[in-house]
């Protein structure tokens, strides 16, 4: 249950209305977050496979319900807020309690159906992997809302000191057949498979991520101010949001400042930008003059290298300056979560998990954007190469980021 405790242990450095604050609807409040992550665990394991169990409030399968619809009712997503009952400790008994259930039921080793618990369980906690890192991204969002800036935590010795970032290089890569999805004997979710055959014309790939000084080009080159690099839903976005730059940027006496969750600092132009929209990272590849990789071309670079780089277990929970290494593709994982020009969709031959808990993936794939690599709030146990995330393409309060392509 040590992940589950890791949940627990994010929430540390918040007060209880830190934990209830939801400041737009996609966003979720702290509190809610462990309650669902619990919910998920009764619902679908304690719930399908043990006889025994009795839910502590039967109304929890309506509050903390997400979108699942095979269970019944939700509580409205926008109004999470008020929901100051249960109380964030009243919350903690309701994540022991499930915890002490599950473990129970994990010692009948004679159970019928030990083999699909274990499964489930596992799902469960790749789910709540998600929801930690959501809990982050949250809880800055909701944070940055106050004139105070208040730090998520004292701010840790934990960066890399700023370093002069070699001109960004383009690697060719051949293309081919490419065998694409998740074929490990491992976990993976339902959107990664069925493994499937892509033909991939030769392409150049950037060596690394595009950083806060490069963007910042863009921005003082009028990029905000120029429909022409912008797609027309993207420009639509510019003009009704006002955005100016990206979320957590700020200008004030001469200074670029960015929000982190170690409160307010000077903008790092050393570090790979993020919080950024598809419409971002996609006005930024035309003003560039290049594009947005597509998600096979990114699988097929990601393929060849093991999962390490700037994750949540590093602590940082900030991205770092490239480390320079020179004809090598860097920060492919961790940092920030790289848009791809992929659409959210199917692969050839998907099918969802039976059931319920097939409502996971499945019916979100319409009108969202592929994310590809993990950030420097995800955790590495739960990235992988054949990894899919996905978000509609205004979004940008999660930590997303530009990697270029370009065609030969």
């Amino acid at each position: 249950m040590a992940l589950r405790e890791s949940s627990v242990s994010l929430c540390s450095t918040l007060t209880p209305e830190d934990c209830n604050l939801q400041a737009m609807p996609e966003t979720s409040p702290a509190k809610w977050h462990l309650a669902h992550a619990t919910w998920f665990f009764e619902t679908f394991v304690l719930g399908e496979y043990s006889s025994d169990y009795v839910p502590l409030n039967p109304l929890y399968e309506v509050l903390f319900n997400s979108y699942y619809n095979g269970i019944g009712e939700q509580f409205p997503r926008a109004e999470r807020a008020l929901l100051s009952r249960p109380t964030l400790a009243e919350v903690f008994e309701y994540r022991e309690i499930v915890n002490a259930s599950i473990i129970d039921l994990l010692s009948q080793v004679d159970h019928p159906k030990i083999d699909l618990i274990h499964q489930r369980i596992e799902l469960g906690l790749h789910h709540e992997a998600q929801h930690q890192e959501l809990i982050l991204t949250d809880v800055k969002y909701n944070l940055f809302q106050s004139p105070l800036f208040p730090a998520y935590r004292q701010q840790v010795d934990a960066t890399i000191p700023n370093s002069k970032i070699a001109p960004l290089k383009f690697i060719l890569c051949e293309g081919g057949k490419l065998e694409t999805g998740h074929y490990k004997n491992a976990f993976c979710f339902d959107n990664e498979q069925p493994r499937h055959i892509e033909y991939l014309v030769p392409f150049k790939f950037a060596d690394r991520l595009v950083t806060s000084g490069e963007y910042l080009e863009f921005v003082a080159d009028g990029g905000y101010e120029n429909p022409d690099y912008w797609l027309a839903d993207g420009w639509h976005e510019v003009q009704q949001s006002n955005w100016k730059f990206p979320l957590y940027w700020g200008y004030l006496d001469g200074q670029w400042l960015e929000y982190t969750l170690d409160g307010l600092q000077n903008l790092d132009e050393s570090i790979p930008v993020s919080h950024l929209s598809y419409f971002e990272a996609q006005a930024y590849a035309v003003w560039a003059g290049k594009r947005l990789p597509t998600e096979a071309e990114w699988e097929s670079v990601a393929q060849q290298q093991n999962v390490a780089g700037n994750l949540a277990d590093t602590g940082r929970l900030h991205p770092q300056p490239c480390r320079n290494i020179g004809g090598k593709i860097d920060q492919l994982y961790g940092d920030c979560w790289e848009w791809t020009q992929s659409a959210y969709l199917p692969y050839p031959g998907y099918k969802p998990l039976s059931g319920t808990v097939g409502e996971y993936n499945g019916k979100f794939m319409n009108g969202q954007m592929v994310l590809r690599g993990g950030s420097c709030l995800s955790q590495a146990f739960h990235i992988r190469s054949s990894y899919r995330n996905f978000f509609y393409p205004r979004d940008r309060w999660q930590c997303s980021g530009i990697r270029l392509a370009a065609d030969i």
